[in-house]
């Protein structure tokens, strides 16, 4: 279950679950370093950071970026394994409302170019507007589609 996981799931969370003494590219490298080349993995964390518009963060630390950044920095993370299913459960609940947007505007471009179907989680109706299907879920039960 866990090898599925790591190549076949991406997942972004609401609190960004950055390591504090590890750089943003080592933040993104880290899923897969035990399995990957790390010249390889370094390349592709530096392209990926690169598209989610931080190449020139990518040797700071968490607490030298914004929200903002972190959460793209979770988002490369995310993507670093090529899943075909990325998971974002309230990736935009740690966010102000315009980082929020240009967050999920950045998922969105990203889970098209990369081939992958996003599901998102969220409370935020504004969120909720933005995807293409939406499912409602009332005390763990698909209640239907809106």
């Amino acid at each position: 279950m866990a090898q599925f996981r790591r190549e076949r799931v991406g997942l972004v969370f609401q609190q960004f679950s950055l390591l504090p003494t590890l750089t943003a590219l080592e933040n993104v490298v880290l899923p897969l370093l035990p399995y990957c080349a790390r010249k390889m993995l370094r390349k592709r964390a530096s392209s990926l950071l690169g598209e989610v518009g931080l190449a020139a963060r990518e040797n700071h630390y968490p607490d030298q970026l914004s929200g903002g950044e972190q959460q793209r920095v979770a988002i490369a993370r995310a993507l670093i394994a090529s899943p075909p299913l990325l998971l974002a459960d309230e990736p935009t609940g740690s966010l102000d409302s315009v980082s929020g947007k240009q967050v999920m505007k950045l998922l969105d471009t990203l889970c098209r170019e990369h081939g992958c179907t996003l599901v998102v989680v969220t409370h935020d109706t504004g969120i909720a507007a933005m995807a293409d299907r939406k499912l409602r879920m009332v005390d763990g039960l698909l209640e239907g589609e809106e």
